[in-house]
């Protein structure tokens, strides 16, 4: 392989670089978000560093190197400065699904998931936190344009707009695929201790 289809392999697929991401902490030792958790790639993380805008708390065995110094990689990172958690959840598909426990709220089903509005849209329905539900493709086929009582479906819970600190609490039930071991006592530090 030429060099310059190495660097542009290396950029397209960057394995090393998904490898080693730093966990990110408020000033209060609390991740900035639970799902999805808040994640810098490492190369952020150093350069945060750098400027001094956040102090490292816990490490990487693996180190980076540069002409004159050497590094080893941070594995979570705390700001310096509180930053203020958002109060407003935005209304986003990611939002929706989390909100409903990725699950559709027709059925229970987790698989094939899409949203359905309660209301159509074809009546009069809008896109809202109170109008839309997570809803697996069968049963938004099922429903279609129809009103709930014209299609026999009915609601596990009706849908409502959630608060912040309800999502992030939420999140913390669907951790990532891979959690480092230096992460679990800021993921967790809230929770009760075992006697």
């Amino acid at each position: 392989m030429m060099d310059g289809d190495f660097r542009t392999d290396f950029v397209r697929d960057p394995v090393g670089l998904k490898q080693f991401p730093a966990l990110v902490l408020n000033a209060d030792y609390r991740p900035l978000s639970y799902y999805p958790l808040s994640l810098w790639p490492w190369q952020d993380a150093i350069k945060a560093a750098w400027l001094d805008r956040v102090d490292i708390v816990a490490e990487y065995d693996h180190t980076v190197r540069s002409q004159r110094m050497e590094l080893r990689i941070p594995s979570v990172v705390v700001l310096r400065e509180f930053v203020k958690p958002q109060k407003r959840v935005a209304f986003t598909r990611f939002n929706l699904f989390l909100r409903d426990e990725f699950s559709c709220q027709y059925c229970g089903s987790r698989k094939d998931l899409t949203f359905d509005h309660v209301v159509p849209r074809a009546h009069g329905g809008v896109t809202s936190w109170t109008n839309v539900v997570a809803a697996c493709a069968p049963c938004n086929l099922r429903k279609g344009s129809k009103t709930l009582r014209a299609s026999g479906l009915t609601l596990r819970k009706p849908p409502r707009p959630p608060a912040a600190e309800e999502l992030r609490n939420m999140g913390r039930r669907f951790p990532p695929n891979h959690l480092h071991d230096s992460w679990l006592d800021y993921l967790y530090w809230d929770a009760e201790l075992e006697a």
